[in-house]
């Protein structure tokens, strides 16, 4: 996806998911003038977050952590810059962030003793750290989270999907067996899917990631998957079992209940603002942005019509504070748009915003003792009486919620082929896109084959893939255990 210079007056450039250029100035038009986020020219990549969108991260930010916390984990904050020697312990991780990681060679007017990685993760750092407080079987499981920044120099960026600096969070545990292991790193990837699908109105792919896609360092990496309106998969999270290797690199042991000293199993997961860009793309028309009700910003906002008399403005004005302070009340967020724009320009401001819910007060609406209530996915209109507006509010919200997620399932859906010959695969690659469900031997060079002729990569072996029993490679031929899920992808 380009990032093309953006024009803020005008139309917003259609929503044409067939064209990847056509898509990309529509996604970022609507960020822009939606006011998420704006990019920081000075150092290429990198981007604000402006209030608008950092409040629906924070949002966001809360859904997931509340369920973090509800399965047993507490928060903390872990230093910013990895000593080189850190990232060297483990040798697969090294490697694999090697080419994204920038350095700190300088500091205080003086050349420093050892490069300090500005963080690209923090196992390592936990790492170290674990290894001091965990000293018992009693201390086990240790399960931090911490809500951070992240830099990987990456040289193609857009808005949230990928940039040079992005928030996240990152969890990292410690347990006694690898059984407990294996099950914490199965249930944040479980965390992450509910979330998705529950909050952002996001259906995803649950499942295990090939070694060629495998965490660097992890002995197996879990992901959910999310497609994109013009085809592309989204990785929105990932959960990955280390194994014992951190724990070696950075002798992470315990004393057992039997008297013996043991290395812990540890698992590491994170989420980031990537996939509140996926959410972006998934639910957004050519008027802009249609944000889920559970994290939006603002749920409800609220137009006054102009009266013409003082009088029926003062009904107005007095009509529009009651429906502000009873929709607060009922839990909605909800705010009224007393600016001096004309009505139509509110109208179409606060659809590019993606604001779920409309509901407009004037005078015509309040001689019957009614206000008029649009919804932003579909447009609907309807009279509520001014005593159910918070009422009908709560209860509409609960739809277009509902409805955002299942028009966005029955999207996967359409565009998700089972496909048993390779002609045909490198068709549906070429001209749809979209999720491709075919047979895989398992080989490194049919992966590989895949990728250099058709740009699909394995994006998971999904959770079912051995619900269809087994089968014959798409490339090669051989027999093939299940069937994996292919797509190109962000």
């Amino acid at each position: 996806m380009a990032t093309p210079q953006v024009e803020f007056g005008g139309q917003l450039p259609p929503k044409d998911a067939s064209a990847g250029e056509s898509f990309s100035r529509w996604y970022i038009t609507a960020i822009r003038r939606s006011e998420l986020a704006d990019y920081f020219e000075p150092v290429g990549g990198t981007m604000v977050i402006r209030p608008y969108g950092f409040s629906l991260w924070e949002n966001m930010q809360a859904g997931l952590d509340q369920r973090f916390k509800a399965t047993g984990h507490k928060n903390a904050y872990f230093p910013l810059f990895v000593p080189e020697s850190f990232l060297r312990r483990e040798a697969k991780h090294v490697e694999g962030f090697a080419p994204e990681v920038a350095w700190v060679t300088n500091a205080g007017g003086e050349e420093l003793q050892e490069r300090l990685a500005i963080r690209p993760t923090s196992e390592t750092i936990f790492g170290h750290f674990y290894s001091k407080w965990i000293q018992s079987w009693r201390d086990l499981p240790m399960l931090i989270n911490q809500w951070a920044n992240v830099v990987r120099w990456e040289k193609r960026t857009v808005f949230f999907l990928r940039t040079t600096e992005f928030l996240w969070q990152e969890g990292h545990t410690a347990h006694r067996t690898a059984e407990e292991a294996q099950e914490e790193t199965m249930r944040m990837l479980g965390v992450y899917a509910d979330f998705a699908e529950t909050d952002l109105a996001l259906p995803v792919v649950r499942g295990e990631k090939t070694a060629a896609e495998r965490f660097a360092g992890a002995d197996a990496t879990y992901a959910i998957e999310a497609l994109m309106p013009d085809g592309k998969a989204l990785q929105s999270g990932t959960s990955h079992f280390l194994g014992q290797n951190f724990a070696r690199a950075f002798d992470i042991t315990f004393l057992d209940q039997d008297g013996e000293r043991k290395l812990v199993w540890t698992t590491s997961w994170g989420m980031s603002t990537r996939i509140l860009g996926g959410m972006l793309m998934a639910h957004g028309d050519d008027s802009g942005l249609i944000l889920p009700p559970k994290v939006a910003p603002i749920q409800t906002v609220v137009i006054p019509i102009p009266a013409r008399s003082d009088e029926h403005t003062s009904r107005v004005s007095d009509a529009v504070s009651r429906v502000i302070k009873e929709l607060t009340a009922a839990g909605v967020r909800a705010e009224a748009d007393w600016s001096d724009k004309r009505p139509g320009w509110k109208f179409n401001e606060w659809e590019l915003k993606g604001v779920p819910l409309r509901v407009e007060i004037g005078p015509r609406d309040l001689a019957t003792d009614h206000v008029t209530l649009v919804r932003r996915d579909t447009r609907d209109k309807e009279q509520v009486g001014l005593t159910a507006v918070a009422e009908r509010a709560h209860q509409l919200l609960g739809e277009v919620q509902t409805s955002l997620f299942e028009r966005a399932r029955s999207f996967r859906e359409a565009n998700t082929h089972t496909v048993d010959d390779y002609e045909r695969f490198k068709e549906v690659m070429q001209e749809q896109r979209g999720f491709i469900r075919a047979y895989w031997c398992g080989s490194a060079e049919c992966e590989a084959r895949i990728k250099e002729e058709t740009r699909a990569t394995i994006r998971v072996i999904p959770e079912d893939a051995e619900a269809e029993g087994p089968g014959v490679c798409i490339c090669d031929g051989r027999p093939a255990p299940v069937r994996a899920l292919f797509a190109q992808a962000y």
